[in-house]
């Protein structure tokens, strides 16, 4: 069986249209599912639209599939960015561990 990429090809993975890409599809991608995740009480993959935006955007621009894998994987982190937020801020207010919510020494103790 023969690998997609051989071993001996020079392809680009790391790049910095990969990253912005990824980190703008982060941003978007967390805040959307911050507010479906606060509204809705759940929230969705952000893998999937991520790797079709980041596919599309960097064969727009012809890149390699690295690049796309690189996109995919930083525009995915908002997803778990804000489900982290969205879920554990609430539970520390809830059971009141954060009895005033608006102290900056709160913010630095739950991280």
């Amino acid at each position: 069986m023969q690998p997609f990429v051989p071993s001996d090809q020079n392809m680009r993975e790391f790049s910095l249209r990969a990253v912005l890409i990824g980190l703008v599809m982060a941003v978007v991608l967390g805040s959307a599912n911050a507010y479906l995740g606060l509204k809705a009480g759940m929230t969705i993959a952000a893998t999937y639209p991520a790797a079709v935006i980041g596919m599309a955007l960097i064969k727009l621009m012809k890149g390699t599939i690295l690049e796309e894998n690189m996109a995919r994987t930083v525009g995915s982190i908002g997803e778990s960015v804000a489900a982290g937020a969205i879920f554990t801020i609430p539970a520390f207010v809830i059971s009141g561990i954060w009895p005033k919510f608006f102290t900056a020494g709160n913010y630095v103790t739950s991280s």
